[in-house]
């Protein structure tokens, strides 16, 4: 297919774009097309006609905006990805955007990782079942709000006394995590009368309809943060850190984790143990 040989540069540039898109999440295919089109506007050119020397700039021109290095990092990773793309396919005859570094970012995990008795405040003073529901399953099942946000209630099955959800995580990958009962029943209480392809977690606006939004998720996790008294600009991807820690802290295998979260390896897993270690060399010195 060639993009290149399509009348107008800026839709050859849109089709690659939305090729590169394909099979990614909604909610990274989003951001993946902001900071595309981000790109784009800055260089005013086809991205077949992109210079290195237009990268740097590029790049340069972000850490003027004084954005933190964390975003930066995430908008020139999926440039140089966008970049890459076109090279292999064939549309770009070279990876402009390889030479680039993204920018290194500090690891801010551990102040991202609620401690068990902040989680459970939260869960104590949430007195909507249905909110209940959503920051357990976060929780417990160690879920990512757009996995949350997908479920079908085909995708939840007994399991005696407790359950299992199947879960369509990152990258196309399917897991199944099992669910404690007490959290099970409150699934179950939650359904209804709901068929097997309706969402789990329903829209309350009616002109949307269908599945929850991220956005009401995110909304749900802030206020339970904020009436626990918890300081930080929390997420729902919060819980799933603490899930980690917490389960590793109590003494859960490594690879058990990986499993049920569903990281790419151990090494990613392996961060939550650097994260909140158990002892310090500054512990066996003088006091």
């Amino acid at each position: 297919m060639n993009l290149l040989a399509t009348p107008k540069a800026a839709t050859a540039s849109d089709q690659l774009i939305n090729l590169w898109l394909g099979g990614k999440s909604r909610h990274t295919a989003d951001y993946y097309r902001r900071s595309a089109q981000r790109f784009q506007e800055f260089v005013g050119k086809p991205l077949h006609l992109v210079t290195f020397a237009e990268v740097q700039a590029f790049a340069s021109h972000l850490e003027s905006l004084e954005l933190a290095a964390s975003s930066r990092r995430s908008i020139i990773s999926a440039v140089k990805s966008l970049l890459s793309f076109g090279n292999k396919i064939g549309v770009f005859s070279a990876n402009v955007g390889a030479p680039l570094k993204p920018p290194s970012a500090p690891d801010t995990l551990s102040e991202r990782i609620l401690s068990e008795s902040q989680v459970q405040v939260m869960l104590a003073l949430e007195q909507n079942p249905r909110n209940r529901a959503i920051l357990r399953l976060l929780y417990y099942g160690g879920l990512r709000v757009s996995e949350l946000c997908g479920l079908k209630w085909r995708n939840l099955q007994e399991r005696g006394a407790i359950g299992q959800v199947t879960v369509y995580g990152k990258g196309d990958k399917t897991r199944v995590v099992v669910l404690p009962g007490e959290l099970w029943l409150e699934l179950l209480q939650l359904r209804q009368e709901a068929g097997e392809s309706e969402p789990v977690f329903v829209s309350r606006n009616r002109d949307r309809g269908g599945h929850m939004h991220r956005y009401s998720v995110d909304r749900i996790v802030k206020a339970a943060a904020k009436r626990a008294g918890i300081q930080g600009n929390v997420s729902p991807h919060w819980l799933r850190h603490a899930h980690a820690s917490h389960a590793l802290e109590r003494g859960a295998k490594i690879h058990l984790v990986q499993a049920t979260l569903g990281h790419s390896s151990v090494a990613v897993t392996s961060r939550y143990l650097h994260a909140r270690p158990e002892e310090s060399s500054g512990l066996y010195l003088p006091k």
